[in-house]
């Protein structure tokens, strides 16, 4: 291709970015999943093998426009799209996007000289810390990763460095890190059985790490209260605490089924701090989108905001800002209370060439010394945009939205003669007090109910994810999406559910 073709490719690009722009903003009800057609044509338009001659960039652009774009879901783009806690994507955060693609800086190396990306992350996570009203002189530590599963890992990672540490400590025994000289010699030196995850109801996320981090999936155990699916018995956990193994405390800060808390006061946290610290464990919360309750201040989400307090006192704090932030595909974060951590696991050993040159110490650490990747996508940018975008009052306005829109669809629920409000509580006023952005929901007659999602999903009006509850099938509506509006969105949800139970 010579550069004149090359110029007028840049042109068209320009225009498609309107396009693209243009198709993403705008919201038309429609069908939510795409139908056995498009998908059918979307496949046989797949080509069989490379062509040796290249389509060019107008034939592959409307191949993909025409072909492959209607065979797609619409989880971003329909605010009727509750299958998993997936978000949308602002206007400030797609206009960064497509910068951070436009410009592909590698965020790796923090190199003051060349390039404001660094800074810019590091800016990030700290206007991040603010609306999570996270005081910066303690959570001044961490990044961005793929999503909270990476987040996980890199907590439990922390969490694996410092709990070994603390039990070499116990025995007269200094060592410098799991990361130099490996999880087999370190468990024999400190002379404990192993490490174990204590936890509530963890995300299947917290077990992937258990196995990617050595410390094992059957390790991942449950602290669980006997009258209670969520909460933590303390008496439990401090006989597990008291084992020869090593310690990881893991708080769901949102359970996925649910979006309830393990925790519901800072009294609570306080408890588990006190144990933590008693016996050298490390305290890691999974809060990948209920974390996001600690920017409410009305009494009307008081309860949500109790399931939130303390969090400050852990040692790890995981999330996603692919959820509730509404930033693109992948972005997570992770935030640590302990400086210096991070480097132990993660600090990229024997590469003089990526040290960039520069001496002295650096504001900005070199994002590659305190996550797992050395390639990375600038996906701090979208972030940014949106949080000084929208600020402090836009976030706390739209998930506001995004609860009460979850509580109006719960109550219809309860009231229901064909659905049970799940889990089953004493009241109305207890599950819509309780109900964050999730609503679990199963039908009563178990013909329907083996069939729900299925049948609700097969509308395309919207679409819900299926899951179980206490050995029985049930669907969960997950709302994340800035779009949400509440008499809208209320009124297709209801008519979907009560055409679907047969009531009309």
């Amino acid at each position: 291709m010579d550069l004149k073709n090359i110029e007028a490719t840049s042109q068209e690009q320009g225009r498609l970015h309107q396009k693209l722009w243009e198709l993403s903003q705008t919201y038309t009800p429609g069908n939510v999943l795409p139908s056995a057609s498009d998908l059918s044509k979307a496949r046989a338009s797949l080509p069989k093998s490379l062509p040796a001659e290249g389509a060019g960039f107008e034939s592959v652009t409307q191949h993909i426009l025409n072909d492959l774009v209607p065979a797609f879901n619409r989880s971003s783009i329909s605010p009727n799209y509750y299958g998993f806690v997936t978000g949308g994507v602002t206007p400030a955060a797609l206009f960064a996007d497509n910068l951070v693609t436009a410009y592909d800086q590698n965020v790796q190396v923090h190199l003051a000289e060349h390039s404001i990306s660094t800074d810019v992350e590091a800016t990030a996570l700290g206007l991040l810390a603010d609306l999570l009203k996270l005081d910066r002189r303690h959570w001044n530590n961490g990044t961005f990763t793929t999503g909270a599963t990476a987040s996980n890992v890199y907590g439990l990672a922390c969490g694996r460095e410092f709990v070994l540490r603390a039990a070499a400590k116990k025995r007269g025994i200094a060592i410098e890190s799991v990361g130099e000289y490996g999880l087999f010699e370190l468990i024999q030196a400190t002379g404990i059985s192993g490490i174990q995850i204590l936890s509530t109801m963890p995300h299947s996320s917290l077990a992937k790490a258990a196995g990617i981090l050595g410390i094992g999936r059957a390790n991942v155990k449950s602290i669980c209260r006997d009258d209670h699916y969520l909460q933590i018995d303390l008496v439990r956990l401090e006989a597990e605490l008291k084992a020869n193994k090593a310690s990881i405390v893991a708080v769901s800060c949102g359970e996925v089924n649910t979006g309830h808390f393990a925790t519901s006061s800072l009294a609570e946290m306080q408890s588990l701090r006190s144990l933590c610290d008693k016996y050298g464990a490390w305290l890691h919360v999974d809060g990948a989108f209920g974390i996001f309750g600690r920017i409410l201040e009305d009494a009307e989400f008081s309860t949500i905001s109790k399931g939130c307090e303390g969090m400050e006192l852990a040692d790890s704090i995981a999330g996603d800002a692919h959820k509730f932030l509404n930033v693109p595909y992948d972005c997570g974060f992770v935030l640590c209370r302990h400086p210096g951590e991070a480097e132990k696991v993660f600090q990229n050993a024997n590469a003089a060439y990526l040290s960039g040159g520069q001496s002295g110490a650096l504001s900005v650490p070199s994002p590659l010394n305190i996550g797992m990747e050395n390639s990375r996508r600038f996906r701090a940018l979208p972030v940014y945009a949106s949080l000084v975008a929208y600020g402090q009052v836009g976030y706390q306005e739209m998930l506001q939205k995004q609860i009460r829109l979850s509580r109006m669809i719960a109550g219809w629920i309860f009231d229901h003669p064909k659905y049970n409000a799940l889990p089953e509580l004493a009241s109305k006023n207890k599950l819509l007090d309780q109900t964050y952005i999730i609503v679990l929901f199963s039908a009563k007659d178990d013909e329907l109910n083996r069939n729900l999602t299925k049948e609700i999903n097969a509308t395309s009006k919207l679409f819900v994810s299926g899951t179980s509850w206490q050995g029985r099938p049930a669907c969960r509506i997950a709302i994340s999406n800035w779009r949400v509006e509440e008499e809208r969105d209320f009124a297709l949800v209801t008519d979907v559910l009560d055409k679907v139970a047969g009531s009309v």
